[in-house]
Parts: C-alpha cells; sequence; structure tokens
C-alpha cells in the first residue's frame, strides 16, 4: 500500500478515513492490522478486496495493480452462511458464481472438510452449527477462491473466549502449512502479537500508521510465550503507540 487515502461523506460533510497509509505485507506473511474503532481497519481491508475505489494512492499485488492481480480472497466480520443452503452449498457458492460446475465445485469442498474440521457435516443446515465451526466454514469458502492472499476481518470477534483461543491456535498451524498470506484486522492487541510476523497499528480516525511492529516470538508459538517478558514488552509497544495509558515506551 502507498500512500493510501479514503474520504466519504456523511451528512453533506466530507470524513477522511484514512490519509497517506503505506505498508508491506510480504508474500507468505501473517500480518496484523490492529488499531481503535474508527481508524479504517475494516475499510483498508474492503479497499484491498476491490469492494471500494481508492480517493488516493496505490495498492499493488506482486507488483501489479490491485484490479489486475486476481489474487486476494476476503473474509467478512461475519461468517454469512446463508440459512437455506446446507453446509456443503455455502462452501462451494463463491466457486459457482465464478461459474464452476456444481458437482466439481462440491468435490473440492468435500476434500478441505477433514483439514478444517468439518468432515460428516456438509449436509448440516448453518443454525446446526457451533460458532466455531462456522468461522471455519467461512474460512474454507474463502480458501476455495483459490487465492494467494486472504484478507480476514475479525474473524474471531464474535466468539466465547475459550473457542477464540482454540481457533487462533488452529489458524495458526493451518497458515504455517498452507503458506497463506495473510492479512489480519483484530481490536485484540495480544492476539495480534500471539499471531501475526508483523502488527500494523493505525491511529485513530483519519487512519495513519503509528507504528510497524515486527514481531520477535519464536515459531511455533504456544500459549507459555504470553507470559514472557517479551511478549509483554511487544503488547506494550503498541499499546504505547496506540495511546493506552498502560503502554510501555
Amino acid at each position: 500500500m502507498q500512500d493510501v487515502g479514503k474520504a466519504y461523506a456523511d451528512a453533506g460533510t466530507r470524513v477522511q478515513a484514512l490519509a497517506g497509509v503505506s505498508f508491506e505485507v510480504p508474500a507468505g506473511a501473517l500480518v496484523a492490522l490492529v488499531g481503535p474503532s474508527g481508524s479504517g481497519k475494516s475499510t483498508l481491508l474492503r479497499l484491498l478486496a476491490g469492494l471500494e475505489r481508492l480517493d488516493s494512492g496505490r495498492i499493488l499485488v506482486d507488483g501489479q495493480p490491485l484490479v489486475e492481480s486476481g489474487a486476494v480472497a476476503y473474509m467478512p466480520q461475519r461468517d454469512l452462511l446463508l440459512p437455506w443452503r446446507r453446509l456443503i452449498d455455502n462452501l462451494t457458492l463463491g466457486l459457482e458464481i465464478q461459474g464452476l460446475d456444481r458437482t466439481e465445485a462440491r468435490a473440492r469442498a468435500r476434500a478441505l472438510l477433514p483439514t478444517f474440521g468439518l468432515e460428516g457435516f456438509e449436509q448440516a443446515w448453518p443454525p446446526a452449527l457451533s460458532g466455531g465451526m462456522r468461522q471455519r466454514a467461512a474460512l474454507l469458502r474463502t480458501v476455495l477462491l483459490g487465492r494467494d492472499t486472504l484478507l480476514l476481518d475479525e474473524p474471531f470477534g464474535a466468539l466465547d473466549a475459550l473457542t477464540r483461543l482454540e481457533l487462533q491456535d488452529w489458524l495458526a498451524g493451518m497458515w504455517q502449512a498452507a503458506g497463506w498470506t495473510l492479512l489480519l484486522v483484530t481490536h485484540d492487541v495480544e492476539e495480534a502479537v500471539y499471531l501475526a510476523d508483523r502488527v500494523v497499528a493505525l491511529g485513530p480516525r483519519p487512519g495513519r500508521v503509528v507504528l510497524e511492529l515486527e514481531v520477535d516470538l519464536p515459531r511455533p508459538r504456544d500459549r507459555g510465550l504470553l507470559g514472557s517478558p517479551s511478549f509483554g514488552r511487544q503488547v506494550g509497544r503498541l499499546l504505547a503507540a496506540l495511546g493506552h495509558p498502560s503502554g510501555l515506551a
């Protein structure tokens, strides 16, 4: 992202959501985007997903303009599973929209059900699935689009605490095995440090980059790291950059 800006009209007033945002997501990296409400995190993902247009700046993927790359898939905050379609047909929806034959689309989805912990549930209706299963289903639907880069907008925000911890570790393992490039939005600074190679912090509106933190923690990571001095220092740096009183300079 190079000097990206975005504004909206609100009741006749121009509201600057993002101003001069520049950062890089290296291929194969997991980068987390944090910031207070209204800092433009979700707006940034929608721009990257091609759902909104830039006012200024450039977004390049592998050196190509975003609209020409075809390399990005977006998972919104809500799972958006359609209640009138069984799980298998929710998973294949994106492929069907792309024009793939339904039989082939289902075969591709079925091949990944065990990996995503959904084997045996392909005929289930969405209301019968747990919150964690719904989020794994939403991620599988995104992965089936076959893109190299995944944009995840607060994928764990609606989950209970224990399910959230479980899926954090599950996602980290999936990412390392698959080699995806991930950009993940979260409000949780500890989640960002625990999962990411790099954390980009946005300040209050208009969103600007106030810190890029290279996370210095070994992989694979486990929960024992959360009590380490290094983890605490890196969380403290982010909190300080975001203006939180408990942050450490």
